[in-house]
């Protein structure tokens, strides 16, 4: 073997070399990023002024108190309409606006704290929501509206599918700290029997098997 032919073997041997050494490239997938579950916010739900928002009970409040990281967070409307904040303990907040939740709570701190500036914002809205889960068009929360129904909350979620079972349909409803299975006449509801069409309360899941 001359020596070109050696200078053409060690060449390639080289070049396999460095091939090898290349780092595989990831296989492409066409599978979207996993993302994480949303939660019903104000921003979410169409119609909703966080300016003009009542708050309720299981509302989750975003509370600002300017400079003091310590009094900030986020904090849980109990089911006695109270807020629990450090110096102040409980505060009222059902049945407030966001705004005017803040001006109490800063009244309450000028004992604490000099010209307090304090921001109320609405993280998340539980307290005006049914949930839908099973054969309907639209799974998830749903923003009710003043005197809800069964069917209306139906409706707005864009109805059931076709796999449906009609004659299963229930309500998850949580009544003294207990969860309350309620059975549904679907039929006959939509025949025009009012008793049937039943009333929702915020926290309601209406299940469609």
């Amino acid at each position: 073997m001359n020596r070109r032919d050696l200078f053409i073997v060690a060449m390639l041997a080289l070049s396999l070399y460095c091939h090898a050494q290349d780092p595989p490239s990831a296989p492409k997938t066409d599978a979207p990023e996993p993302s994480s579950a949303s939660a019903v916010s104000a921003s979410s739900l169409p119609g909703v002024s966080t300016d003009s928002y009542v708050i309720g009970a299981s509302d989750v409040l975003d509370v600002t108190v300017w400079k003091e990281s310590t009094l900030s967070g986020h904090v849980l409307v109990r089911p006695d309409g109270m807020i629990s904040m450090p110096l102040l303990g409980d505060v009222h907040a059902a049945g407030l606006r966001p705004l005017q939740l803040a001006t109490e709570i800063e009244n309450r701190l000028k004992k604490y704290i000099q010209s307090p500036n304090v921001t109320v914002e609405i993280s998340q809205i539980r307290s005006k929501v049914v949930y839908l889960l099973g054969e309907v068009a639209k799974k998830g929360p749903l923003e009710m509206s003043p005197g809800m129904t069964l069917l209306q909350a139906i409706s707005s979620a864009g109805g059931l599918t076709d796999y449906a079972n009609t004659k299963k349909i229930y309500i998850l409803r949580n009544s003294s700290g207990k969860q309350e299975k309620i059975p549904v006449q679907y039929k006959n509801a939509l025949k025009g029997e009012s008793e049937l069409n039943l009333v929702l309360q915020p926290g309601d899941t209406i299940v469609v098997p």
